[in-house]
């Protein structure tokens, strides 16, 4: 019996912003997604909304990420419709479980987030390949609170990455130093060559953008969105890397505008 031609190669066509970063920078667009940004970033918004709308974003970004990047394998799974009719059979392409996956928890604002993506991972990926690390990370400012580096005070890094996916989600993708960091400690002192390695965002900057492809090659960027809210009219009326240098989404303490103020902050009611 013939197979359904539908469910042999499955097609996945993301909605993306155009733009001119590169081939590993993935700018999602979706109106749901700019919604609840919005509502998040608003002053009048506190918790518990603040995880209830950051469980939402990362989990519709893991969707994202999963679709575009995850492998996958050939299936043949009976229904419960099998018992009326031999035909009620799924044979396509699904998820391959037994790829591991390991998601990193850049403390303090990435703890929440890499929580999310830990427990859905596991419904669909074998649980035993599934792991979740913790590094300790933070800015480093000066008098003036501008951000000079970052701190690295810990990890807690379960084995090796060989052949796996590692995840870093990070709600802000600011001026990249955390990123580089993560991902410079996974290559250099964490055994074994992952498959792939994705930073996922709430939101990042041009600079932020340009620092990462510089500095990590074979890093995979997705964001929901791209702000660069103190650049010049003619930037913002072009797309979104024509005029990369002269792109701005960063005030002199390297906050991002118009951004959604500290998550790391709002997320644990922490503001010192």
């Amino acid at each position: 019996m013939a197979r359904d031609v539908q469910h042999q190669k499955v097609n996945f066509a993301p909605s993306v912003l155009n733009h001119q970063y590169g081939n590993k920078v993935h700018l999602v667009s979706s109106p749901l997604m700019f919604t609840l940004l919005a509502k998040l970033g608003h002053p009048a918004t506190v918790q518990p909304q603040i995880n209830h709308l950051t469980q939402m974003l990362y989990s519709y970004l893991l969707d994202q990420v999963i679709d575009q990047m995850f492998p996958r394998k050939m299936t043949s799974a009976e229904t419960r419709m099998k018992s009326y009719h031999p035909e009620a059979v799924y044979e396509g392409e699904i998820l391959d479980a037994d790829i591991p996956c390991v998601t990193v928890d850049l403390a303090r604002a990435g703890t929440y987030p890499s929580h999310l993506c830990f427990e859905k991972l596991n419904y669909f990926l074998k649980p035993e390949l599934v792991r979740q690390d913790h590094f300790y990370i933070a800015r480093m400012t000066d008098e003036s609170g501008k951000v000079t580096g970052v701190n690295v005070s810990g990890s807690k890094i379960g084995g090796g990455v060989e052949n796996a996916i590692v995840l870093l989600p990070d709600p802000m993708g600011a001026t990249g130093s955390t990123i580089v960091k993560a991902y410079e400690h996974y290559k250099n002192e964490v055994g074994g060559k992952p498959r792939l390695m994705i930073a996922m965002h709430l939101m990042v900057t041009p600079e932020y953008l340009k620092k990462v492809t510089k500095s990590c090659p074979d890093l995979h960027v997705f964001a929901l969105r791209l702000d660069r809210g103190l650049s010049s009219d003619k930037v913002l009326s072009s797309e979104p890397g024509k005029f990369w240098d002269e792109e701005k989404g960063l005030n002199d303490n390297q906050y991002i505008v118009p951004g959604a103020g500290g998550v790391g902050e709002i997320l644990n009611n922490s503001f010192c």
